[in-house]
């Protein structure tokens, strides 16, 4: 860094609550890293903040030393968005402040938490919100995005049980957004992602969960895949909202026998969770079974081994209306020329409360029953890099004649053209969003994420 920058930034020190990390600093190489290892970033300064004051300090110094501005929560982002190279990185990773009102059934947690330690405090009273289904990812950045996980059939997204998010402006302004205050602002934010501030607190909305509910996986070899693919479509035909319902193609844990796999959650009654899974568990002979009673907080972390930090990730996704039996004879067909035992094809069934809620309700817009297809592809060596991103967009290119109109914003990756893909995940809300850009961050300071210009 030049001497300027050395000086403003030793100059901020002392009243700064957290670290700023310099490239020199021996904390500096682990703090820039996030959880997709093909992501590979400097930044010129790294602020750990530890409260909205230091937010606001960092945001100043960015300002003062003409330095573009990344913010990272739980750095799970596939795309690598919550770093970037010779800006400043406002890291809330040491935010982790949370209070959960067991009366009020609604808790605040910082922006650096991670799902795992806000189910911990909350399921302590037997209550949950929708969050996601790998537990070290950060509430902030899933929630913005849309948030999906076991509870959205019953619950809705993750962002649809926001209460209020306190962020800190482009203009070091920190302003709380809810349905009385700012309510553009809190409109925008659902779904919006990191386009409008730094979300240093969100409130949300809990409900009754477990702490004992029913999930699990059943797998079989991949020779049974198309006739446990029809079976998803029809289960998820009729699913009530207490049950969530995956689908993977995946390898399983001796690295080379290939499974498809029916992931389950159900929040409901064991009698009707058992009614309802009855079909997936007496379907063929299984490989794998290991659906049963398991305590809410395990059901969310089940899949995190499955998704070990330092994996180098690249992912393609979109919304199909409808599994027809030529989508899954292609699904089927491009598993099959998969890379690497870490990828999988996945599918992630919307229904119930998730699709009853207005498209212009909040800025999320993807409120339709189907299925968001995942094509992920997840490696470890560097040497392979070139076979696993180009299988992957192969296949997101054999999907092409399947797909729907809508699209996932969380799931987006680095290299997607920004206009079509504003379009498919913002669909009628993309000009209201844009003039709320332009009244919140008119100079686009919040740029670095899948980028909403403002009007």
């Amino acid at each position: 860094m030049a001497t300027a920058a050395v000086n403003a930034v030793t100059e901020l020190i002392p009243s700064f609550s957290g670290r700023l990390l310099q490239p020199d600093d021996a904390l500096f190489d682990e703090a820039r890293r996030v959880h997709n290892g093909l992501v590979d970033k400097r930044p010129g300064v790294i602020a750990r903040c530890l409260g909205a004051a230091d937010v606001v300090d960092a945001l100043g110094l960015a300002t003062k030393l003409g330095l573009e501005v990344a913010v990272r929560g739980g750095g799970h982002n596939v795309g690598g968005r919550g770093t970037i190279d010779g800006g400043l990185l406002i890291d809330l990773s040491l935010m982790k402040g949370l209070h959960a009102d067991p009366k009020a059934r609604t808790a605040r947690a910082e922006g650096g938490t991670l799902w795992k330690e806000f189910n911990r405090a909350t399921q302590l009273h037997g209550l949950a919100t929708t969050g996601g289904v790998i537990s070290s990812t950060g509430i902030a950045g899933l929630t913005l995005g849309g948030g999906l996980g076991w509870l959205m059939s019953k619950y809705g997204m993750a962002l649809d049980n926001l209460l209020s998010v306190d962020l800190v402006l482009a203009d070091g302004k920190l302003v709380r957004a809810s349905s009385d205050e700012h309510p553009d602002l809190f409109w925008a934010v659902r779904g919006g992602g990191g386009n409008f501030g730094v979300a240093t607190s969100l409130e949300f909305r809990l409900h009754p969960v477990g702490p004992m509910v029913m999930g699990g996986l059943v797998a079989h070899p991949v020779s049974a895949a198309k006739d446990l693919l029809r079976l998803y479509r029809d289960l998820t035909a009729t699913a009530s909202d207490d049950l969530m319902l995956f689908f993977a193609l995946l390898t399983g844990p001796d690295g080379v026998t290939k499974l498809a796999a029916i992931v389950a959650g159900h929040i409901g009654p064991q009698d009707k969770a058992e009614a309802e899974l009855r079909p997936v568990k007496e379907f063929g002979k299984p490989a794998m079974d290991v659906i049963g009673p398991m305590p809410y907080s395990v059901l969310n972390s089940m899949l995190d081994a499955s998704f070990p930090r330092g994996a180098r990730n690249y992912w393609k996704s979109h919304f199909i209306d409808r599994l027809t039996d030529e989508a899954i004879d292609m699904l089927i067909e491009s598993f099959a020329s998969c890379p690497s035992a870490m990828g999988a094809v996945m599918l992630e069934h919307f229904h119930g409360a998730v699709a009853r809620v207005p498209v212009t309700h909040t800025a999320y817009a993807l409120r339709k029953s189907g299925f968001n297809v995942v094509i992920l592809s997840q490696w470890m060596e560097g040497a392979d890099d070139g076979r696993c991103v180009s299988w992957a967009r192969e296949s997101y290119t054999a999907l092409q004649p399947f797909i729907g109109s809508n699209r996932y914003l969380n799931y987006i990756d680095y290299d997607e053209a920004a206009d079509a893909t504003l379009a498919a995940v913002y669909g009628p809300n993309l000009d209201r969003l844009r003039k709320v850009k332009g009244k919140y961050d008119p100079q686009n300071v919040f740029r670095h994420n899948v980028n909403i210009t403002p009007s």
